[in-house]
């Protein structure tokens, strides 16, 4: 799972430059926040976009991963995003997987708080999450970049606590902002399906040092029109049009009950939009079934007997219902 000398942070950091380099063709900005961290608006003052998502996308997967855009013809769901790994583990979900939970107060003098959930490459700096101690990785280097999903600049009690957790200086520290309700934040939402089957796996006990190499790939939505719409949009494209394909090396019968295990419809909530579903547990994510969290089919190919298993099914027709009007 390791890759001798490498730095998911350094790499990140090498393409978060190349971007910035781009950044009028590509539709952002780029911002000096507070305590002179380094911003990059996709989404919240500028348009952005689904080009500017992917870069993203591959910045938020450390460089491990290779993420583009697909036009299916045969489809009314045209666009698509399609991910691969040969490090999925690392670039899954030792920084894609958004799972540093951050605040903290938008002004000194208010009491509204900045809340947000922080992936990147810059959670294996701090190695914050218990998830950690199962991937037994560490990153060590002077820079840290985080992709934060909001539509305003964090606080500068957030940029202290990711400065002093990474143990970076703050104008080492940069940060990507992708609101969920912006084609640069849907696209690199969407473009975390294979994470999603991995982190799947992780929750069912599948030992992580199976895993070889995965791909993923699900349908891209328009932007909804506000924040529960938008990420109720992201989340059924995964849910209902995420197929993920994950190579291990394992026993038949493992391989074979993984396959059984992940798709999303082993959920009892299964069959309703994300957003109707959130609503029904009066937005608490902890109400809503765990079980649900996974990509819609899942194909499990066992390397070392050359079998693979296919599970779930796509439900193309419900997306269809819930983005296109008739």
């Amino acid at each position: 799972m390791k890759i001798p000398e490498y730095s998911l942070n350094d790499e990140s950091f090498r393409l978060f430059k190349e971007i910035l380099l781009k950044k009028n063709s590509l539709k952002v900005q780029a911002l000096e926040g507070p305590l002179g961290s380094m911003i990059l608006d996709a989404g919240i003052s500028v348009s952005g976009g689904s080009l500017v998502g992917v870069l993203i996308a591959e910045i938020c997967m450390g460089g491990l991963g290779n993420v583009r855009l697909d036009v299916n013809s045969t489809s009314r769901l045209q666009n698509w995003v399609t991910v691969r790994s040969e490090f999925p583990v690392l670039a899954c979900l030792a920084s894609q997987y958004a799972g540093w939970s951050l605040s903290g107060r938008k002004n000194i003098n208010e009491d509204k708080v900045f809340n947000c959930l922080g992936s990147g490459p810059a959670r294996a700096l701090a190695c914050r999450e218990e998830l950690f101690s199962d991937l037994n990785y560490k990153d060590i280097s002077q820079y840290g970049v985080m992709v934060m999903e909001v539509s305003t600049i964090p606080p500068i009690d957030v940029i202290e606590k990711i400065s002093n957790n990474c143990n970076i200086e703050t104008n080492k520290l940069a940060l990507i902002l992708t609101p969920t309700t912006s084609l640069a934040g849907t696209t690199q939402v969407v473009s975390r399906v294979l994470e999603v089957g991995l982190h799947k796996a992780h929750t069912l006990g599948f030992p992580l040092d199976n895993i070889r190499s995965g791909s993923g790939r699900a349908p891209l939505p328009t932007p909804g029109k506000n924040l529960v719409e938008a990420m109720g949009r992201t989340n059924d494209a995964i849910l209902y049009g995420g197929s993920v394909h994950i190579l291990v090396d394992c026993s038949d019968t493992d391989a074979e009950q993984l396959a059984y295990e992940i798709p999303s419809s082993n959920s009892e909530d299964y069959g309703e939009s994300f957003s109707n579903i959130f609503k029904n547990v009066d937005y608490d994510f902890y109400k809503i079934d765990p079980a649900l969290f996974a990509p819609a089919e899942i194909l499990i190919s066992n390397l070392s007997s050359g079998k693979t298993w296919k599970k779930g099914n796509l439900n193309l027709e419900l997306l269809e219902k819930l983005w296109i009007q008739h």
